[in-house]
């Protein structure tokens, strides 16, 4: 009964996040925006919809810690798997001018959410401070989409362009499909919560594992969905956009929007400070290449991103499960893996400065 709970909870979740953001995106454009404006705000919010039903639900239920887990694994699962995923189906070369800015932008969130939690939860008022954080980027996303290039408005017009002039009964029938996703989703997020909450005192695994691996992985499949068929298609600034994008909204809007609405805010727990959130700090960082190396993500940068998130979520598991194995795997990881990525990844980034330089 658990598992097809945990599995409808998923499916409607992901129908519900579909007919929001498709409804909303086609309403935004019937209301004179533009498709670039509506893919980096409507279409990043929308995917950002499972994320915010599921750590709402969590909070008010008292479950903090699959509210927390929900999003800082899915900020990890985003641009590890999501970003790793679609690079290793091809290169991505980003021409937008807004998403090299969204990379510090994200990192900078990152690391404010990591000091306000840092006493161990965040309060009401940090939880409104985030939201007016949110406020203030979306209004910067429309200021500088009005500076972006004609290629750049192409690719969104492709992806997002919407009929013109369209007629009442098409307007009342985006309206119904957005609320019906709605509905779908506000169902989706509670069969998912109860399950999840089942399946962590059936394993004698934290909800704080069960948000990072499980729940993580499923919110985030609209993430996976419009960024692998972006690049697919080619859409190499929408794939790239709508991760980066997502991040920042999961920590503004998601977390920062639950703690402001929990009458007691949302309690961090000491193991996601000491170490899932410093990974999700650390992961944000490591998309700083994508700013000094032409703005490119190589395959063999989305193959490493691929592989440190089977590595992340082995240790999560490893240690949740008190294995054998993990002690094996924190050593590889401490002494091999990440001063071989850190040394590997300035030298490119070094080298790139320089010939950048010589141009």
């Amino acid at each position: 009964m658990t598992v097809l709970l945990l599995v409808s909870g998923f499916a409607l979740l992901i129908v519900g996040a579909e007919g929001l953001v498709r409804g909303a995106s086609r309403l935004a454009g019937a209301a004179g925006i533009s498709p670039l404006v509506i893919g980096l705000t409507v279409v990043a919010y929308g995917t950002s919809a499972p994320e915010l039903a599921i750590s709402l639900l969590s909070a008010v239920r008292g479950s903090a810690d699959l509210a927390v887990g929900n999003v800082v694994g899915s900020n990890i699962f985003n641009v590890l798997f999501i970003l790793g995923l679609a690079a290793l189906i091809a290169p991505l070369v980003v021409k937008q001018q807004i998403v090299r800015l969204d990379v510090p932008v994200m990192i900078v969130v990152s690391l404010v959410v990591w000091a306000l939690a840092g006493d161990g939860g965040i309060g009401r008022l940090e939880g409104l401070l985030l939201v007016a954080g949110a406020v203030a980027y979306t209004v910067f996303l429309i200021r500088g989409s009005r500076r972006e290039t004609k290629e750049v408005r192409e690719e969104y017009d492709r992806e997002f362009g919407a009929a013109a002039r369209p007629s009442g009964r098409r307007i009342g029938k985006d309206v119904l499909i957005a609320l019906v996703g709605l509905v779908l989703l506000v169902a989706g997020a509670q069969a998912l919560v109860t399950a999840a909450v089942d399946v962590a005192r059936r394993l004698g695994v934290s909800e704080l594992v069960i948000g990072l691996t499980i729940v993580a992985a499923g919110t985030s499949l609209p993430e996976v969905a419009t960024s692998v068929l972006a690049t697919i298609r080619g859409e190499r600034d929408i794939a790239v956009g709508n991760i980066v994008g997502s991040n920042i909204f999961n920590l503004l809007t998601v977390l920062g929007g639950t703690a402001a609405l929990s009458p007691a805010g949302v309690a961090v727990s000491g193991a996601a400070l000491r170490f899932d959130i410093p990974v999700m700090v650390a992961v944000s960082v490591a998309c700083l290449p994508i700013v000094f190396t032409g703005s490119r993500i190589s395959r063999w940068e989305g193959a490493l991103f691929f592989g440190y998130w089977l590595a992340y979520t082995a240790f999560v598991v490893l240690a949740a499960t008190r294995h054998e194995a993990l002690d094996a795997l924190r050593t590889g990881l401490v002494w091999f893996a990440l001063p071989l990525t850190t040394v590997t990844l300035a030298v490119v980034s070094v080298r790139a400065v320089v010939e950048r330089r010589r141009r």
